[in-house]
């Protein structure tokens, strides 16, 4: 316990919720072991009394921290960012004194990022200390710390000169208050692992026995739906009608066609147009670099598509050679992750998927044995998450508008919906790219089969399922009151959906954002992380599933209900978004505790309100 202090007495306080130590005066002693204290720039906060010591205490020599021989360490890692990262001043702000003790801070936990909405406390312009080593910390366990309460983020809060500094970083970097140690740009604050990342010993999808039959059930699936809904015919039948002549999977053109597509992309991507971010920070502290110009990659595959519109190019050939293509995809797919999984075997330890290092081959090579496969700058899973398969489901689908036009001189009302639906929805998700680099598929997922099939061949070959159901069966239309209904109703989930995603991520980047006032948020026994509990996410815990199922059965309205196969994409999706919600609970159980429990109890319900 520390010592009691006088009412106006200069102290060094913790800001409430981050890490961070600021010159304070005392105002009044609070029963409690709490004081009001003043900071520097005049707002008044309690502070808890193990959070307020005297500014002496700072002065104080002591031996080197563990900290510093982690730096040590860690700085043996290889990283692709060798310039630090410098912090401008804005004319006229004043930045709070932040005093550093004389060891370089003992890390904090550093956990990968859930898919909740976890805020992390508010950054400084200069990493703030805790006690020196040779003292015990003042600072209660989590385990004996009581029951979590929902809190409001202050309006006062706003006011600090930190939240200016804050609110200077861009995107997802801003989020993390970054330093050069031995040229290799590192995260301070996080609980550094060196070394070989621990062997995987919980299995998903059934262990080695489910990976090994996914491997070959998802690309059946893609034949599946080609075989049984196509122009001659659209049932559910336990046999689907498919070709069974090899030249009928397979052709030179559609694989050239299909590798100059990926090509393209590896192009654009690699052009040095478009910032550049930090991801994540890994187990030894370093940051990846990734190059966000995926919209712009969409634009100019746009343009391109014009251009070869304007030509006169056979665009209805994709439709002519839709499974050749889904099937080089597969193909492709199936070779580069056989290559990626003896790639990873020769890989650092460290560099290995945590959730894809289970020692059995099978089970590794569909989930991914290394994290962040690259080619030097080139991070092969990032660039597939959102570019060839992607805008090559938007491309599909105009290729099949072109089609239908040619056949008919005019585009139904049903196909043009579908196709603006869709498009709508990956310009979003390119138009946010930075958004992914927190998600579980970049931060924890290896890439192995699962990923990379899922990228190439079954997004843009099972997505694209109601465009070409609609092209095939041309005698199906919306009149303009079904049409404007499903608009409707494809609006009101991309609201939703965009909404609450756009809540979160600002709630992630900065938790005293003016525009976030008055919402509340549990604190957890994560350092200086909290959950939401209010705004959109305290009407379901997954507001944007229920935002992306919205759009999805609006994407599958306009085939009208004679068929069941073109809502494919909406039963699956349904699934899959629920099996994604568990894992999710389960994760966040283990990681936030009581906090978690009391989020659930706030918030009922998982997806659907009042229904699920």
């Amino acid at each position: 316990m520390s010592r009691r202090h006088e009412e106006g007495q200069t102290v060094m306080a913790k800001w409430p919720g981050s890490h961070l130590w600021f010159h304070a005066k005392v105002l009044k002693t609070m029963e409690g072991d709490k004081y009001v204290v003043r900071f520097e720039e005049g707002t008044e906060e309690e502070v808890a009394a193990h959070h307020v010591l005297s500014e002496s205490y700072f002065g104080r020599s002591g031996s080197k921290s563990p900290s510093r021989r982690r730096s040590r360490s860690r700085s043996r890692g290889r990283s692709p960012g060798r310039t630090p990262r410098r912090r401008s001043k804005s004319p006229g702000i004043k930045t709070p004194k932040v005093t550093k003790a004389n060891s370089s801070g003992t890390p904090a936990r550093g956990r990968r990022e859930s898919p909740r909405k976890v805020a992390k406390s508010t950054p400084a312009a200069k990493t703030a200390t805790p006690e020196p080593k040779g003292r015990a910390s003042p600072e209660p366990k989590a385990k004996s710390s009581p029951e979590p309460k929902a809190t409001s983020t202050p309006a006062k809060i706003t006011k600090m000169e930190v939240k200016k500094v804050v609110e200077q970083k861009s995107e997802v970097v801003h989020r993390y208050a970054t330093r050069s140690s031995t040229n290799k740009e590192l995260v301070p604050g996080l609980d550094l692992k060196p070394g070989a990342v621990p062997k995987t010993t919980e299995y998903e999808f059934g262990g080695p026995v489910g990976a090994f039959l996914l491997t070959f059930l998802l690309p059946a699936t893609v034949l599946y739906l080609y075989g049984v809904c196509n122009k001659a015919h659209c049932d559910l039948v336990f046999v689907p009608h498919l070709p069974k002549t090899l030249d009928a999977y397979f052709n030179t053109n559609a694989a050239l066609v299909f590798l100059g597509w990926f090509a393209f992309q590896a192009l654009i991507y690699m052009l040095p147009i478009g910032r550049l971010a930090d991801g994540v920070p890994l187990r030894d502290g370093r940051m990846l670099k990734y190059r966000i110009n995926a919209f712009f990659a969409f634009v100019v595959s746009l343009a391109a598509f014009g251009a070869a519109y304007h030509y006169k190019a056979p665009l209805g050939w994709v439709y002519d050679n839709y499974l050749q293509l889904a099937s080089t995809a597969t193909a492709f797919s199936l070779l580069m992750s056989v290559v990626l999984y003896i790639r990873a075997r020769r890989a650092p330890k460290s560099a290995l998927s945590p959730v894809g290092n289970s020692g059995n081959a099978v089970y590794d090579f569909f989930i991914g044995h290394e994290l962040n496969p690259r080619i030097g700058s080139f991070d092969l899973k990032y660039f597939c998450e959102l570019r060839p398969g992607l805008i090559g489901w938007v491309m599909i689908n105009l290729c099949l508008c072109a089609k239908h036009y040619s056949e008919h001189g005019q585009l139904s009302t049903a196909l043009t919906c579908v196709t603006l639906f869709q498009a709508l929805y990956v310009a979003d998700a390119l138009w946010f790219e930075d958004a992914i680099l927190t998600t579980n598929d970049i931060t924890t997922e290896g890439f192995g089969f699962m990923l990379a099939f899922g990228d190439l061949a079954w997004v843009p070959f099972t997505y694209t399922l109601q465009g070409r159901y609609l092209v095939d069966h041309p005698e199906h239309d919306l009149t303009n009151v079904q049409a404007a209904l499903i608009v409707l109703l494809n609006l009101l989930g991309f609201w939703i959906f965009r909404a609450s995603n756009s809540q979160k991520n600002a709630f992630r980047r900065n938790p005293y954002d003016p525009k976030l006032q008055g919402l509340e948020s549990i604190p957890t026994n994560v350092t200086n992380k909290s959950l939401l509990v209010s705004g959109w996410w305290g009407l379901v815990r997954h507001p944007n599933y229920l935002g992306d199922l919205i759009m999805a059965l609006a994407w599958c309205l306009p085939c009208g209900f004679n068929h069941v196969v073109p809502y494919f994409y909406v039963i699956y999706f349904t699934i899959l978004l629920i099996h994604r919600e568990r894992r999710d609970h389960l994760v966040c159980s283990k990681k936030y505790g009581a906090a978690w429990d009391k989020y659930c109890e706030r918030v009922k319900y998982r997806i659907f309100p009042y229904i699920y």
